[in-house]
């Protein structure tokens, strides 16, 4: 699916107004190519009731965030607490990874 500025898809992270006017941020779940509208669970939101709820968004109410470019551990922290956050098994196991490597690199063990 496409909106004015990216092919979206699912599991991309996006921002966007929800139809009350929230100021959203969070993953698509699903996409309906035929209607615009997208399947958004929210993460962060200006209304604490709306956070952690799946809502329909119209596609062009959203934009796609820039992947993330993981430098540092404080970033990797942030992000595991978000795979926790979501229920994400893979994502949470595959930044564990990236962290104990990390640690290992540092530590100088090979």
């Amino acid at each position: 699916m496409s909106n004015n500025n990216s092919v979206l898809k699912v599991g991309d992270w996006v921002r966007g107004k929800s139809k009350e006017g929230e100021l959203i941020v969070g993953y698509i779940e699903s996409l309906d190519t035929i209607g615009g509208v997208v399947k958004v669970t929210v993460v962060k939101c200006d209304n604490r009731d709306t956070i952690s709820k799946t809502i329909s968004i119209l596609s062009k109410h959203v934009k796609k965030l820039p992947d993330s470019k993981v430098i540092n551990k404080e970033q990797i922290l942030f992000l595991i607490d978000m795979a926790l956050l979501t229920g994400d098994e893979e994502w949470f196991m595959g930044l564990s990874s990236k962290l104990k490597s990390m640690k290992q690199l540092v530590n100088g063990v090979f």
